[in-house]
């Protein structure tokens, strides 16, 4: 995308999201980039080739069999709190969410509409790695679910991201809350086979809010650094 190379990234990104469903986040940096760059018209095509990819994927499984096919996205919408949320964390230490889809859903949009003022007001577009990084990590930590692979789709994003040697101290520090949540997330899972070391719920509560500092704390150091260098270039 970077390279400019559309159509070939519209392609990949139409398998992407077929393959895994969560790459469709990076349709939103990808419409602040082109809508900067005053080219809505190519972000159309974009979308449309992507959509088509991804429904050629699709259809023929849904129309087959549709009540495999739908149920991921049933049981992604109706699903409770669950490991390494914020919501099951927050269950756990016994703070209960009511209408918890509802709530979920409602705050994912608030932050994604936030996320795209905030993109849009920067006087300098950062690539589509960085942007991505900051969609990523909106869905991920607002999710119902926080599951294994979430840091897996996270990383690379974020290494790409990395421009300054200072930022690696918060980076560091993420992944060192990642290391302690998934220790501490088999621990927990022990103790429901009722192993003698299993991790107590209030801890396991713990390190899971503990893991959302740590990626809170590495985007805000890229948010303002990307704010910072938007302003000086533009100064």
């Amino acid at each position: 995308f970077d390279k400019k190379k559309y159509e070939a990234s519209s392609i990949w990104l139409g398998i992407s999201i077929a393959t895994k469903f969560f790459p469709i986040v990076f349709l939103l940096p990808i419409a602040v980039i082109f809508y900067k760059r005053k080219k809505l018209s190519e972000f159309y095509l974009y979308l449309f080739r992507t959509i088509l990819i991804t429904l050629a994927f699709n259809l023929p499984l849904a129309i087959i069999y549709f009540d495999g096919w739908w149920r991921f996205f049933r049981l992604n919408l109706n699903r409770a709190d669950d490991f390494g949320s914020i919501w099951y964390a927050l269950n756990l230490l016994g703070f209960k969410m009511p209408l918890i889809n509802y709530l979920y859903s409602m705050i994912t949009i608030a932050l994604f509409i936030s996320l795209a003022i905030f993109l849009i007001k920067l006087p300098v577009t950062p690539n589509l790695a960085q942007l991505a990084f900051f969609a990523v990590v909106v869905f991920t930590t607002t999710s119902k679910v926080y599951s294994p692979q979430y840091i897996l789709w996270l990383t690379p994003l974020a290494v790409i991201a990395l421009t300054k040697a200072s930022q690696q101290i918060s980076f560091w520090f993420w992944q060192a809350t990642e290391i302690i949540y998934h220790l501490a997330i088999w621990q927990y899972l022990a103790g429901y086979s009722g192993a003698s070391f299993g991790l107590p719920s209030g801890a396991y509560a713990i390190a899971s809010l503990l893991r959302v500092v740590g990626v809170i704390a590495f985007t805000y150091v890229l948010l303002r650094e990307i704010s910072g260098r938007s302003t000086v270039k533009k100064s």
